[in-house]
């Protein structure tokens, strides 16, 4: 079985059906320690975009549920770090955080595109044995994040994706609807 590590994703198995805030979720650790672990929600986009949150920044992108913790604050993971000062490198290219004002230039003077940025309200985050007993359970399974780029993934499809990937029982739950009562 694969451990969590910075970088890897953590998939939420078709057990948590039940859970709102990650059920069907597919989660970017952005840390991964002894202390605690921390990620992003992937695949679950809000109605609302960096403009409707910061008015004095002119960019459409829109903003995902990171998690449940924190829900007031605004996250960003990127693989540009030459154009943004102080990020901090996750893993393979990726990127949390950065200079702000930095950001807020590059936005509006359009110098990001989508694919290399993506935004967060909250993040999903676990205590030092929290994720390990959640492992245990079944609640997700850990994957590699074999994508070229994360940013341009199709967030409809990146679970069953992974379900797919994963094979055995998992492919049946690829195919089932969001809400299993309309089975």
């Amino acid at each position: 079985m694969l451990k969590p590590k910075k970088g890897r994703l953590l998939i939420a198995e078709p057990s948590i059906l039940n859970d709102d805030s990650f059920n069907r979720s597919i989660i970017l650790l952005t840390e991964h320690n002894t202390k605690n672990s921390i990620g992003f929600i992937l695949n679950k986009p809000l109605s609302f975009s960096v403009n409707d949150l910061i008015p004095e920044i002119n960019c459409p992108f829109t903003i995902y549920q990171g998690g449940p913790v924190e829900q007031d604050n605004l996250y960003f993971v990127h693989n540009a770090p030459d154009l943004i000062p102080d990020s901090i490198e996750v893993d393979n290219g990726i990127y949390w955080g950065g200079n702000f004002d930095s950001l807020k230039d590059l936005l509006n003077n359009q110098e990001l595109k989508s694919s290399e940025i993506r935004f967060f309200l909250g993040y999903s985050g676990w205590d030092a044995d929290q994720l390990a007993e959640e492992l245990k359970t079944d609640s997700w399974f850990v994957s590699i994040n074999d994508y070229p780029n994360i940013f341009a993934t199709d967030n409809t499809t990146i679970w069953k994706n992974k379900l797919l990937e994963k094979g055995g029982k998992y492919k049946i739950w690829a195919n089932a609807p969001g809400d299993i009562q309309l089975n």
